[in-house]
């Protein structure tokens, strides 16, 4: 099979006919075997009703996968990647923002060009998207690119991407990372990542299901999970043994000056308070614990890391 598109949506029962007949009218167009996976995230509308209908029209090229209640994108997008098909992984929004046209282009960077994903890039967004998500989405995107060290991606949260069938079979889409799914692919060892200038459209159905100031907040609290666990995930000793090593030595040095200072003063007859009446010792005590904790943290982290399923867990991408 050529081309899986994976759709993940929530109450969209109006956009679903549009967007499949899109779908299928520029398949049929190239000539592309392929299949469309509906993945109902909980919705409350009649969006499952539309899509069993769409199947009994359609039994070769449609499929879905109804949650018993509100997931996540994240999640949806997991079980479509689970049972996607195609040689080719398309993902797309069901709002009708995502154009269809885009993917035969899409289809050709992965098997010509030699991508491993390529990520749209909306450059010219429709009226329509509130501040409140124009503006957290390009801070994001800018934070994203330095952290991850992606520098040729624009828009990271673009629904619309193709993927490489290894790609979305060697990657774990969870909580809320489908924003960070370059990401993912980068340290799985999918590091052909490339961008396309794409055609956003303006909703026609329904309002945006993803809005807020908490999802740039949020998106910001999973970009550092990811980093560390990339960074540190095998190897947590690195820093929080170094952390408690450095902040114990502190802590030490300062009790151990305060100690040297005691006894210069007893030993030339100068009259010293004690050294535990000084604020300066029970600092230094308190980073002597703080750091000696930090130390344990690291060590029952290796232990765990360890001792866990995933510890020899690598991407071999070919034996002979």
């Amino acid at each position: 099979m050529d081309i899986s598109v994976v759709i993940p949506l929530f109450n969209e029962d109006e956009s679903l006919p549009e967007l499949y007949a899109w779908i299928a009218r520029v398949m049929k167009s190239k000539g592309f075997t392929y299949e469309v996976i509906f993945v109902n995230d909980g919705s409350t509308d009649k969006s499952w009703d539309v899509i069993e209908q769409l199947r009994a029209k359609n039994p070769q090229n449609v499929k879905g996968i109804k949650f018993r209640r509100n997931y996540g994108k994240s999640p949806a997008l997991y079980c479509g990647f689970h049972k996607a098909e195609g040689d080719v992984v398309i993902t797309m929004d069901a709002d009708l923002q995502d154009s269809p046209d885009e993917i035969p282009e899409l289809y050709r960077m992965i098997k010509e060009d030699g991508y491993d994903l390529v990520s749209g890039y909306k450059m010219n967004r429709k009226q329509g998207d509130p501040l409140s998500k124009t503006i957290p989405t390009k801070l994001f995107n800018a934070t994203a690119r330095k952290v991850s060290g992606i520098h040729n991606l624009h828009d990271f949260n673009c629904g619309l991407k193709a993927y490489r069938k290894d790609v979305v079979k060697n990657i774990e889409v969870y909580g809320e990372m489908h924003r960070y799914i370059p990401y993912l692919a980068k340290n799985a060892g999918f590091d052909k990542i490339g961008e396309k200038p794409v055609h956003h459209q303006a909703r026609k159905f329904g309002k945006s299901k993803f809005m807020g100031w908490n999802r740039f907040f949020n998106g910001y609290l999973d970009l550092i999970t990811l980093w560390f666990l990339s960074s540190f995930g095998r190897k947590p000793m690195h820093v929080f043994g170094f952390l408690g090593t450095l902040v114990f030595m502190i802590g030490f040095l300062s009790a151990l000056g305060l100690g040297i200072d005691k006894l210069w003063c007893l030993a030339n007859g100068i009259p010293q308070r004690l050294v535990t009446s000084s604020p300066f010792f029970y600092i230094a005590l308190t980073m002597m614990m703080i750091g000696t904790q930090l130390f344990l943290a690291g060590f029952l982290g290796d232990l765990i890391s360890r001792n866990s399923s995933t510890r020899n867990d690598y991407q071999v991408e070919k034996e002979i």
